[in-house]
C-alpha cells in the first residue's frame, strides 16, 4: 500500500511542474501574474464548491472541521494551508516565464527542504516534533548549493536575481501547507474537505492581493483563448488532494521527498519536450537538479524511520473519528 502512495506522491509532484508551466503561460498571455494566480486558484475553488453541493460526506466534513475549531480540537491557523498554496501559485505566475520551469523548481526545492526542517522541528505536521539531524542539515545546505549551480551559466547583469526569492519562499510555504492540511484531513475525515479548505483560504488571499494590484496598475484587457491555460486549477485539485491524503500515510518528510522527485523529473521533461520562451535546459541545470535530488534523499534518509506513529500529535478523539468516518465518507451519496 505504501508503494502506491509513494507513486501517487511522485505523480503529484510532476503535476506541480505541469501547473507551473500552465500558470506561467497564462501569466504571459495576460501580462499579469497576479490575475493568473487568481484565475488558477479561483477555478479550482469553483469546481470544488460544485462538488461540495453534490457530495454529502464532504459537506459533513466541513461541519466537523468548523466544530473542531470551535471546540479547540483543531487550531484556527491550521485551516490556512491554502495561504501556502496561494504563495506558490503567485510565484508561478510571476517568475516561471523568466526563470523557466526547471530553475523555478530547483529554487522551490531549496525552500521545501529548508521549510521541512523548520516544520518538523516545530512539530507543525501530524507527526509532531522531529529533531533535525546532521544529514538533514547537510541536505538542506546541498540543496542551496544546487540552486547556485543551476543558475551558474545564467548569471549576468540581466539575470533576475530577486525573482529567485519568490520560489524559495514559496517552497517554505509548501512545506507548511502540507503539514497543516494533514490536520484538516484528520479532522474532517475527508481528503475532499481538506482540499476545499485549502482552495477557499488560498483564493481569499489571492483575491485580496489582486484587488490591491488592480487598484494600483489596473486589470488585464482580455482573456486568452487557449483552453489549456485554464486547467491550472484542476491540476492543482489533483495534486493537493493527493498531498492531503498521503501526508498521513507517508509523513511530511517522505511526502516532500516524493513530490520533489516528481517536480524535478517533470520540470526538466517539460523544458525539454515543451520548450517555452527563452528558458532552456543546460547541462548545468540538469547537474543542479541532480544535486538537489541527491540532497533531498540524504535529508530524508534519517527521517524515514518510525512512520508508524505519524499521527500522534493529533488529539485521540479526532484520530478515532477520522478512522471511523473515513470509510463512511467515501460511501456517502448525494
Amino acid at each position: 500500500m505504501h508503494v502506491i502512495w509513494l507513486l501517487l506522491a511522485v505523480f503529484s509532484g510532476a503535476l506541480i511542474s505541469l501547473q507551473a508551466r500552465i500558470n506561467g503561460g497564462l501569466s504571459g498571455k495576460l501580462g499579469d501574474g497576479t490575475a493568473a494566480a487568481v484565475l488558477s486558484f479561483g477555478s479550482g475553488l469553483l469546481v470544488l464548491s460544485v462538488g461540495l453541493l453534490l457530495v454529502r460526506g464532504a459537506r459533513h466534513g466541513v461541519g466537523r472541521v468548523l466544530r473542531d475549531v470551535r471546540e479547540r480540537r483543531l487550531k484556527w491557523w491550521q485551516l490556512l494551508g491554502g495561504c501556502g498554496g496561494a504563495t506558490f501559485v503567485l510565484a508561478q505566475g510571476l517568475t516561471v516565464e523568466a526563470l523557466g520551469v526547471a530553475l523555478f523548481t530547483v529554487a522551490v526545492v531549496a525552500g521545501q527542504v529548508s521549510g521541512g526542517l523548520f516544520v518538523d522541528a516545530k512539530g507543525l505536521g501530524p507527526a509532531g516534533p522531529q529533531r533535525p539531524t546532521v544529514r538533514r542539515a547537510v541536505g538542506a545546505v546541498l540543496v542551496l548549493l544546487a540552486v547556485g549551480l543551476s543558475m551558474a551559466d545564467r548569471l549576468g547583469a540581466g539575470f533576475p536575481y530577486l525573482m529567485l526569492l519568490l520560489p524559495l519562499v514559496a517552497g517554505v510555504c509548501v512545506s507548511w501547507q502540507q503539514a497543516v492540511n494533514g490536520h484538516v484531513r484528520l479532522s474532517s475525515g475527508s481528503a475532499y474537505t481538506g482540499t476545499f479548505f485549502n482552495f477557499l483560504t488560498g483564493t481569499a488571499v489571492l483575491g485580496l492581493v489582486f484587488v490591491g494590484h488592480a487598484v494600483a496598475v489596473g486589470i488585464p484587457s482580455g482573456l486568452p483563448r487557449e483552453p489549456y491555460l485554464y486547467l491550472g486549477g484542476l491540476v492543482g485539485i489533483v495534486f493537493i488532494s493527493v498531498a492531503v491524503a498521503a501526508v498521513q500515510k507517508l509523513g511530511v518528510l517522505l511526502l516532500g521527498l516524493c513530490t520533489i522527485t516528481g517536480q524535478l523529473i517533470g520540470s526538466i521533461a517539460l523544458d525539454v519536450l515543451w520548450p517555452h520562451g527563452d528558458a532552456e535546459v543546460t547541462a548545468v541545470t540538469v547537474a543542479g537538479a541532480a544535486l538537489a535530488l541527491a540532497a533531498v534523499v540524504l535529508a530524508a534518509v534519517s527521517g524515514s524511520r518510525g512512520r508508524g506513529s505519524r499521527v500522534r500529535a493529533v488529539s485521540p478523539a479526532v484520530r478515532r473519528r477520522a478512522a471511523n468516518e473515513d470509510a463512511s465518507s467515501s460511501r456517502s451519496s448525494t
